[in-house]
C-alpha cells in the first residue's frame, strides 16, 4: 500500500508539472546594495515548471492577494525580464497581480521594496532622492544575475523597466531619463501646485527650490531595453536634454479620461511626455483614476481605510471594474513587449 501511495503522488507530481501551470513562481531576494544603509527586500515572479504549496502574496486587511507556487522551478528556457518599480507608499506585494500576470505571460519580474518610499517607510524627503530608487533596481539586477540558477533563465536582450506612478518615474530615469528641479519648481508654483504630488512632498517640508542632488542625477543603466511607464511622476520636470538618451521604446499608460490626474498626464494636455520621446506608444484605460491600478480591494477595505483616515484607494469611479482594468494594462504591456 504504501509503494501504491507513493506511486500515486508521483504521478499526480508528474501531471501536474507537465499541464498548464495555474499560477506563478515566486521567491524572495536579499539584496546587498552600496547606496543602501541595509539590505534592499526583492521579490522574483517567473513561469513555473513544477508546482509546490500555494502562498498567498499581498494579503491583507484592505488588498487582496495573489496565489503563487512559492519556491516552483523556473520553467525551461531564457524568458524576458522586468524591473518593476512601485509608487509612492505602495510595496512589491500589492502590485503582485501585476507581477504574477506577467509572469503568466512568460516574463519573469523582478521587484524591490524601495527604502523612504514604501508602505510604512514612506518619507517625502527620502522620496525625491529618485537616483536611489533607480540603483536599488540595478543592485537586483545584478543579485538576480549573480544567481547561476537563476541567471541562465534571463534574455539579457529582452530587460525592460516598468513603474507604476512614482514608480513610472524610476523605469524612465533608469532607461536614461532625467529630471530638473527647477522646472518642477515651476510645476509646483503653477499649474502642480494643488496636485497630489506637490502636496504630498510639501506637508514633507521638501524646499521645491532646492531638490536634492540625487532628483536630477543620471542612472541609466545600459541592460535597459525598453521601458514602460504607469501614470509616471514627475513628467513636467523632464530634463529636455535627457530627452535625446531615452532611445529604447516607451509604453506610456495612463488610467482613466475623466478622471485622470493631472499630475500623471503624459498626452498633449498634461506634460506632452509623448510628443517628445522618439518612439513612444500611449495608451489609455478607463474608466477609473490612478489608485485603480493598485490590487482588488477587499469588501471591507473601504471601511479599514476610513477608520485609518487613509487614502481613499478603493473607492473607483462609478462604472469602474478594477479587474478589467488589471487585465487591460497587461494586455498592453504584453501586446508591447511581445509576450
Amino acid at each position: 500500500m504504501k509503494f501504491i501511495i507513493l506511486g500515486s503522488i508521483f504521478a499526480l507530481t508528474c501531471t501536474a508539472a507537465l499541464a498548464e501551470m495555474p499560477y506563478a513562481g515566486y521567491d524572495r531576494l536579499t539584496v546587498s546594495a552600496r547606496h543602501r544603509t541595509s539590505a534592499v527586500a526583492a521579490s522574483i515572479w517567473y513561469p513555473a515548471q513544477t508546482a509546490t504549496y500555494r502562498g498567498l502574496v499581498g494579503e491583507n486587511a484592505v488588498f487582496k492577494g495573489t496565489s503563487a507556487y512559492v519556491g516552483a522551478a523556473v520553467k525551461d528556457g531564457m524568458h524576458p525580464l522586468i524591473l518593476l518599480s512601485h509608487g509612492s507608499g505602495g510595496n512589491m506585494d500589492t502590485i503582485s497581480w501585476l507581477s504574477s500576470g506577467l509572469a503568466l505571460k512568460g516574463a519573469m519580474v523582478l521587484a524591490v521594496n524601495h527604502q523612504g518610499s514604501t508602505s510604512g517607510d514612506s518619507s517625502p524627503r527620502r522620496s525625491v532622492r529618485l537616483d536611489e530608487r533607480a540603483k536599488d533596481l540595478s543592485a537586483a539586477l545584478d543579485e538576480l544575475l549573480s544567481d547561476p540558477y537563476f541567471e541562465e533563465h534571463v534574455d539579457k536582450a529582452r530587460i525592460t523597466s516598468l513603474g507604476f506612478s512614482l514608480g513610472g518615474a524610476t523605469a524612465l530615469n533608469l532607461a536614461g531619463l532625467r529630471f530638473d528641479g527647477d522646472r518642477y519648481n515651476e510645476y509646483c508654483k503653477g499649474i502642480g501646485k494643488s496636485q497630489a504630488d506637490c502636496v504630498f512632498l510639501s506637508k514633507g517640508g521638501v524646499d521645491f527650490s532646492r531638490m536634492p542632488a540625487g532628483f536630477s542625477k543620471g542612472v541609466e543603466d545600459a541592460r535597459v531595453s525598453a521601458v514602460v511607464a504607469i501614470d509616471p511622476g514627475f513628467t513636467y520636470a523632464v530634463d529636455e536634454q535627457s530627452l535625446a538618451k531615452l532611445q529604447q521604446p516607451v509604453l506610456l499608460i495612463n488610467i482613466g479620461q475623466e478622471h485622470l490626474w493631472k499630475a500623471a498626464d503624459v498626452g498633449p494636455e498634461g506634460s506632452n511626455l509623448l510628443g517628445k520621446l522618439e518612439d513612444a506608444t500611449y495608451a489609455v484605460v478607463k474608466p477609473g483614476h490612478h489608485f485603480t491600478f493598485l490590487a482588488e480591494c477587499k469588501p471591507e477595505g473601504p471601511a479599514v481605510l476610513a477608520a485609518e483616515k487613509d487614502d481613499p484607494v478603493c473607492d473607483d469611479p462609478e462604472g469602474t471594474d478594477r479587474a478589467q482594468i488589471h487585465a487591460d494594462i497587461l494586455a498592453e504591456i504584453a501586446r508591447f513587449l511581445k509576450l
